[in-house]
């Protein structure tokens, strides 16, 4: 029986017995603890690649140009935020499937990101983008509802319920998604001084994301805060989510030119000679800014890549109607099409629709809202009808933009 035990040798590299630590028999063949651990760890590194394939598409992670690219197939001009974007994303994703060297292992920080800017020029746009060429989760989450914990409002952790449930409620696909806040300026504390009171609204839900931000275990109720008070805890972990806030800081403008020294008193007073842009003083903006704004020095180091939108002009209306890939004419186009409708609309028009929103100051939002205006009747009447064309010229938009409409557009904006 020794003898026959001497003769066995493992089946993948041929050790025999007396070689190996354990010779482990199977049916018709034996395999070494060697070969064990050598497939232990083949396993692990295809279950890693996997995971990046039905995280990513073409289980590739894009290059910021590559990113950059998708960008601009969606989003007219923001150069500099794209950029930024694409760099931040690229890093973050690729910190996540580093491989990790225990011997000399270096720690990746999260890179998330806050963007400032004026309400409708695309801060949401551009991370809806980037969520979906990445194939992750999603969720826009609105900071003026986040209150402190034991406060009427939403708690912070409710922000995770959103991304669970943007991702079917997978929770490695969740732990792996992009969180939008919206409105991040709305929670700047009133004063710079740290607050004496309670500011439930402000300060507090600052010190609250702190550690969502950076990356903890955070238990999270699924089906929402207070409705369900008897539902059980979803453990996530937050620190392979990229966090991207938004605001659009109204005033900051303010505090820009005041740093800059832009405010000149008295007969003698100099401006410094650099040229700097009045229309555009976002483009100047540091994290100092952003504290004299009201954002915790602590919340600000969590979001350390901060950029900035510029404002819509003219020219830049003008491109997005028509030349993204999913441009306001070119759903209209489809819209139409599907009832076998040919739409088309004449430059003048579309100069006559840029010049309004220009004028009462509608945004890229706004731009919608005209054309619906203009087109709600064509729209309700052409498909029950045998009319098959419709071509708008701006007369047409003239005649159906009155002053009271354009009035109304206004003020809900």
């Amino acid at each position: 029986m020794a003898k026959k035990e001497e003769g066995l040798e493992c089946s993948f590299c041929g050790r025999k017995k007396a070689e190996t630590d354990l010779l482990i028999a199977g049916m018709d063949a034996h395999i070494c603890d060697k070969c064990i651990e050598q497939a232990h760890g083949i396993v692990l590194e295809e279950t890693a690649e996997l995971a990046t394939k039905q995280l990513v598409p073409d289980f590739k992670l894009k290059k910021p140009r590559e990113i950059k690219e998708f960008l601009d197939l969606y989003i007219i001009g923001q150069d500099d935020t794209k950029k930024s974007m694409s760099v931040a994303v690229y890093n973050h994703y690729k910190r996540i499937f580093q491989k990790t060297d225990d011997e000399n292992e270096v720690e990746i920080e999260k890179s998330n990101i806050i963007l400032v800017g004026d309400t409708g020029t695309g801060k949401t746009l551009v991370a809806k983008t980037i969520a979906k060429m990445l194939s992750v989760p999603f969720a826009i989450v609105d900071a003026t509802v986040l209150t402190q914990a034991g406060y009427v409002g939403e708690d912070v952790e409710s922000i995770l319920t959103r991304l669970l449930q943007a991702a079917d409620y997978d929770l490695k696909k969740a732990e792996k998604g992009i969180v939008f806040i919206d409105e991040i300026d709305k929670i700047a504390r009133k004063g710079d001084n740290p607050s004496i009171t309670r500011d439930v609204s402000g300060e507090g839900v600052q010190q609250a994301l702190l550690k969502l931000l950076e990356g903890t275990l955070v238990n999270v109720p699924p089906k929402g805060g207070r409705k369900h008070p008897e539902q059980k805890f979803i453990e996530v972990d937050t620190k392979d989510i990229l966090f991207v806030a938004g605001g659009a800081f109204s005033g900051i403008d303010r505090i820009i030119s005041k740093r800059l020294n832009r405010q000149a008193v008295g007969y003698s007073a100099s401006i410094s000679d650099d040229r700097i842009d009045e229309d555009n003083l976002l483009q100047y903006i540091v994290p100092a800014d952003l504290r004299a704004f009201g954002l915790i020095p602590e919340i600000i180091g969590r979001l350390p890549v901060l950029s900035y939108m510029n404002p819509l002009d003219a020219k830049t209306l003008r491109a997005i109607l028509t030349e993204p890939k999913n441009s306001i004419i070119k759903q209209y186009t489809k819209l139409f099409a599907i009832d076998d409708v040919e739409f088309t609309i004449d430059k003048k028009a579309l100069d006559f629709i840029v010049e309004k929103a220009v004028e009462y100051k509608l945004g890229a939002r706004g731009l919608r809202s005209l054309c619906e205006v203009i087109l709600t009747d064509a729209m309700f009447e052409l498909p029950s009808s045998d009319e098959k064309k419709l071509h708008v010229t701006k007369s047409y938009a003239e005649g159906k933009l009155t002053k009271t409409t354009l009035k109304k557009l206004r003020a809900a904006s």
